[in-house]
């Protein structure tokens, strides 16, 4: 006899299979021509994923939200409320990136949606407002690439802190590390330690539960579609919304969560952009196959031997946030090196950056956190999870993108996606 939930998941599919057969994917430049506006030149915008995160973004100066998509019927009320009822709702993304009035798709999914929806949505003509991390797989990344280049869409990762906001507990904006780096006054190579003594939380409470139990799917959520391309695991509560997080389908725990936001200004101000690391060292427990684990140390080196280390038992007491041959930069900017301000006035600010991202979008112009430099750092992210995942350190070949004579953690550059979801 077939369980109820086997029909279920097998009228899931068979659904998802037919609205694909459906659904066309019309390039933007085919309705409107090349950097198509709606008439009203007020960028559009349509919302993927409308939890707390997507809710969070619904105001943004120069766009107007016309639509919003989630599998999660109480997610959808609450974005209603906020927004009023004159916006299209879906429970299907495919249907929302076909919209002709949608100027930009935010996706704010969980990460194991990320890559597939972006891809699309750049396939659809659409520009793109991604959530961090970017894609939950290398793999993953190198699609997206791909496909917003292919399509000439502009993209936007949202961690925003090489370019704005305080660096947490740094004190400053990254713009004065960065100039600090390229005076040469610290030497080089350099290594940059992120952990609690610098003023990092990896947020290690966002770890997985090995002990689920089957629970009925509440009537609100299509579980069937939240998990999409993830593999099948009988529904919890602890597996979806705020806490998906601390399992490996569908993000990384601390790591997958804030590394993006830590890593991305170390990738810029070390001027790694176009490059990756070439190996990364663990130290932390076996991970279990499910649930994400803690960790206590990752390193990061690459070529040129500067390094960045994740310190996640906060264990060094006097490190240094960079630390280089000719001195030391502290939290809250101190350094070793005296007179340090009234040296780096007399160096060149670093280059200007593209930060309005409605400006971007309007002129075409890449955004200063976009997807080539989003997958370097997201890379980083990804290498470090596939070393925890494996238990064992890793090397890696930032021009091939792949790992060096090591078959295992090659399989996870492209993991399997459930059909009929593929990027």
């Amino acid at each position: 006899m077939t369980s109820p939930k086997a029909n279920s998941r097998r009228k899931f599919f068979k659904t998802s299979i037919a609205a694909l057969a459906g659904i066309t994917i019309v390039p933007r430049h085919v309705l409107g021509g090349p950097g198509y506006l709606a008439p009203s030149d007020h960028l559009t915008k349509g919302i993927i994923g409308v939890g707390s995160m997507g809710r969070g973004h619904i105001e943004y100066a120069g766009t107007k939200v016309v639509a919003i998509c989630d599998v999660e019927k109480k997610h959808l009320k609450l974005a209603l409320d906020k927004i009023g009822s004159n916006v299209k709702t879906f429970a299907d993304y495919r249907e929302l990136i076909q919209l002709p009035e949608v100027d930009i798709v935010h996706i704010a999914t969980p990460p194991h949606w990320h890559g597939i929806m972006a891809a699309d949505a750049a396939r659809a003509g659409k520009d793109i407002w991604c959530e961090k991390p970017m894609t939950r797989t290398i793999g993953e990344g190198k699609r997206v690439v791909e496909a917003v280049q292919q399509h000439g869409r502009i993209f936007r990762l949202n961690t925003w802190f090489r370019f704005s906001d305080t660096f947490y507990g740094m004190g400053t904006t990254v713009k004065p590390i960065k100039k600090l780096v390229e005076s040469g006054l610290l030497g080089w190579p350099l290594k940059v330690t992120v952990g609690a003594t610098t003023g990092y939380d990896w947020k290690f409470y966002w770890v997985g539960k090995t002990d689920l139990d089957p629970m009925p799917v509440p009537d609100t959520l299509d579980y069937e579609a939240w998990l999409g391309p993830a593999p099948y695991k009988p529904y919890n509560a602890h597996r979806v919304h705020g806490t998906f997080r601390g399992y490996w389908d569908y993000d990384g725990g601390g790591l997958g969560d804030m590394g993006q936001h830590y890593l991305d200004p170390v990738q810029y101000f070390l001027g790694k952009d176009n490059t990756s690391p070439v190996s990364v060292e663990i130290d932390a427990p076996q991970q279990h196959p499910d649930a994400v684990g803690t960790w206590r140390r990752i390193t990061y080196t690459y070529e040129d031997g500067c390094q960045i280390i994740l310190d996640g038992e906060g264990k060094d007491k006097d490190a240094a946030y960079i630390e280089g041959p000719n001195g030391k930069l502290y939290p809250g900017f101190r350094s070793t090196i005296p007179d340090l301000e009234k040296k780096l006035a007399a160096f060149p600010d670093p280059q200007p950056q593209v930060t309005d991202f409605v400006d971007a979008v309007k002129n075409r112009k890449k955004f200063a956190l976009n997807e080539e430099n989003g997958h370097r750092s997201c890379t980083i992210v990804n290498i470090g999870l596939a070393a925890l995942k494996l238990g064992r350190s890793l090397k890696y070949d930032p021009v091939k993108q792949e790992f060096i004579n090591d078959e295992g953690a090659n399989r996870l550059i492209n993991q399997p996606m459930r059909a009929p979801f593929l990027i």
